[in-house]
């Protein structure tokens, strides 16, 4: 039967059980991942479908509850048909309609380095792209932007990399940061805004990162950081030290590593989520690693692994949905490569590659290079070549700045070895490109 207007979606409810509304968004979240979709859900969200606020939800949403409970449809499941919703909620179908097919568009307008116009559409960002045009006072749909805009970046950058997306990702940022001086209607609506604005700086900061702008992405981890702090949110702050660990890791300040994931797992104590809590013991690990401690580092790798054997919680964060065994596999590979441990990291980066789902083209691209390079590194420069060889084929849809690093530093480390046909081959085809 059809839900109306504030009417509450008793179907929906039922199909919830015995869980909490937290317990149900986590199961939406796994499904949404097992057909390769990103859905922002969380318990309030299940709270507003069960409400009658959300009468037909939108595309991406409709694939993954569809995916849960096979052979019902929307109405089966309480939801209004999509052409008897009207006004704002019409306006969202269709800006989902788009959505469904945009993967290639969104391709063409990166890769092509296409205007910033086009970039902003793409990117969903139209609703607030203009910071002239902003409201006196934000609101919850003002506030629902600033979310879209961290889903959508993360989205792109799974697919395609950082180096095409950051510039254009700067001025939502700006806007959420002006959403956020303007204020808000009510404290919740404030509460998201920061989480919003904050998570949107980690982002921007991350595709800095990603694409060797070790300076902004910086700027950018210190602004999300101080926003946690403001606003008294625990989740962004350990997530901001876990991104100031990683870059501190990249940049060569190991002890700064280890310091930004201890403060990160202060922070995470009482959030209930072991997932997170293993992520900042790996980020640990490899500030060790850096240090030539490999005491320290076992040990912090010896929690990272028993913290995730505990298994997935209501309470992992949502943007925590790119970390599983394959991106434990490849933090683990870069401990043992800085600890001089080749071979070793050789396997676990091999690991790391052949667990991760396609969907994540950028991290498949990063797995298979560091492979490259601790092959290179461990004396096989065939398999080394080969693996390189793959990262190219993966370069036509993904652009990193950190992953040609890498492939550039594999190149080096072979010439020696050119006289192998098959190296030979691949730093000639490096040359070319």
């Amino acid at each position: 039967m059809a839900a109306f207007p504030h009417s509450p979606n008793q179907a929906f409810r039922r199909l919830r059980g015995t869980r909490s509304p937290a317990e149900f968004a986590a199961l939406v979240r796994r499904a949404a991942r097992d057909i390769g979709e990103t859905v922002s859900c969380d318990a309030r969200y299940i709270g507003r479908v069960e409400a009658g606020e959300i009468r037909c939800p939108n595309y991406a949403y409709e694939r993954v509850f569809l995916h849960m409970f096979p052979g019902r449809t929307l109405t089966d499941l309480g939801f209004s048909p999509r052409e008897a919703v009207r006004g704002r909620a019409a306006q969202r179908t269709a800006h989902a309609r788009a959505q469904a097919g945009e993967s290639n568009v969104q391709r063409r307008a990166f890769m092509a380095g296409g205007s910033a116009t086009v970039a902003a559409a793409t990117l969903g960002l139209t609703l607030f792209g203009d910071t002239r045009r902003l409201p006196a006072r934000a609101g919850e749909p003002e506030a629902a932007a600033v979310e879209d805009a961290v889903r959508r970046i993360r989205l792109l950058d799974d697919r395609h990399g950082a180096d095409t997306l950051y510039r254009r990702a700067a001025e939502p940022l700006r806007a959420a940061y002006a959403l956020l001086d303007a204020g808000a209607t009510r404290q919740s609506t404030e509460d998201r805004l920061h989480a919003g604005a904050g998570e949107l700086a980690l982002s921007v900061g991350w595709l800095a990162h990603d694409s060797g702008r070790f300076d902004d992405a910086r700027s950018h981890y210190a602004e999300a950081l101080a926003t946690a702090r403001v606003s008294g949110n625990a989740a962004l702050e350990a997530h901001a030290f876990s991104n100031m660990a990683f870059l501190a890791r990249d940049t060569g300040r190991p002890r700064e590593s280890v310091r930004a994931a201890q403060a990160g797992r202060r922070a995470a104590r009482s959030l209930g989520s072991h997932r997170l809590l293993s992520l900042l013991a790996l980020r640990e690990a490899g500030g060790w690693a850096g240090l030539a401690d490999r005491r320290a580092c076992e040990d912090a790798l010896s929690r990272a692994h028993a913290e995730f054997a505990r298994g997935e919680a209501g309470a992992d964060p949502e943007w925590m949905s790119f970390f599983g065994e394959a991106e434990l596999e490849s933090l683990e590979s870069r401990c043992w490569a800085a600890l001089g441990e080749h071979a070793r990291a050789a396997r676990h980066a091999r690991r790391a590659a052949d667990l991760q789902d396609p969907h994540f083209a950028r991290n498949v691209a990063l797995y298979t290079a560091e492979l490259a390079d601790d092959l290179a590194r461990a004396g096989a420069p065939d398999e080394a070549a080969w693996a390189g060889g793959r990262v190219m084929d993966l370069l036509a849809d993904v652009q990193s700045t950190r992953v040609e690093s890498m492939l550039s530093a594999t190149a080096r480390t072979l010439v020696p070895h050119q006289r192998s046909p098959r190296v030979a081959a691949f730093l000639a085809r490096r040359a070319m490109a």
